[in-house]
């Protein structure tokens, strides 16, 4: 399908000349869904205001992959139309680069918010790489089965910090532990908030994260079949452009 221009949705950053041919490098975002009440509530967490990147912004949990998430044990496997548009328009594709991102995602909720997505299904697992090992502390493995990837977006060339961001949705009836002190003043978020879509929209978040919300609504209302499309976000030249990985 041919991309759409939508640069209008997407204010022009200010560019960063010390900083002009800076490389994307893949990260991953995870929307929690909680459907215990009438309407469906994402989690969104306001960034410590102290930060460089983004401060006081509210944002989904997520960053950039870690070389543990390529190693780490798992349970289950990505859906096969997640994993499909996870390969499609990159440059080297292969599934354990699909398994990384959807777990860097798994990983960073657990580190910024203290919610784990895992299972105990599988039996104990052994000691896990580095920044997993709140899972295998936990005793559970995390859990493939419960993403669903819903979402891309690439960062505008000429800035800073550049990233490949795939943004996942999971029931937050697959989170199977709770951490606790995790967020807080010290911490990189200082506040987490269960928000239903009209609140998040009005909330101080960033372009890309109320762009992918509206995108996620039809989701929100009737479930995330893995099967929906998925939008690709991406600039070229000036212009800012939607594709459909479908």
């Amino acid at each position: 399908m041919k991309p759409t221009d939508v640069s209008p949705n997407f204010p022009r950053e200010r560019l960063d000349a010390g900083h002009p041919l800076v490389r994307p490098v893949d990260a991953a975002a995870l929307i929690l869904v909680d459907r215990s009440k009438r309407i469906p509530r994402v989690l969104l967490g306001r960034r410590n205001p102290a930060l460089r990147f983004m401060p006081g912004k509210f944002v989904f949990p997520g960053g950039r992959v870690d070389a543990a998430d390529r190693q780490v044990p798992v349970y289950g496997m990505l859906d096969s139309e997640s994993e499909r548009r996870l390969l499609a328009r990159v440059a080297r594709p292969s599934t354990t680069r699909a398994r990384a991102l959807a777990l860097a995602a798994i990983r960073e909720t657990g580190e910024e918010t203290g919610l784990l997505i895992g299972t105990n299904e599988a039996g104990a697992p052994g000691p896990f790489p580095g920044p997993w090992q709140d899972f295998s502390a936990a005793g559970l493995f995390p859990n493939l089965e419960a993403l669903t990837f819903v979402a891309r977006a690439i960062t505008p060339p000429r800035l800073a910090r550049r990233f490949d961001t795939r943004f996942f949705m999971a029931e937050l009836s697959h989170v199977a532990h709770r951490l606790d002190n995790v967020i807080g003043p010290e911490a990189e978020l200082v506040d987490a908030q269960w928000l239903t879509l009209n609140d998040a929209l009005q909330a101080d978040v960033p372009d890309i994260t109320r762009t992918i919300l509206t995108e996620v609504a039809p989701r929100l209302k009737g479930g995330h079949r893995p099967w929906q499309p998925v939008p690709f976000y991406f600039t070229r030249g000036a212009r800012v452009y939607r594709e459909t990985l479908a």
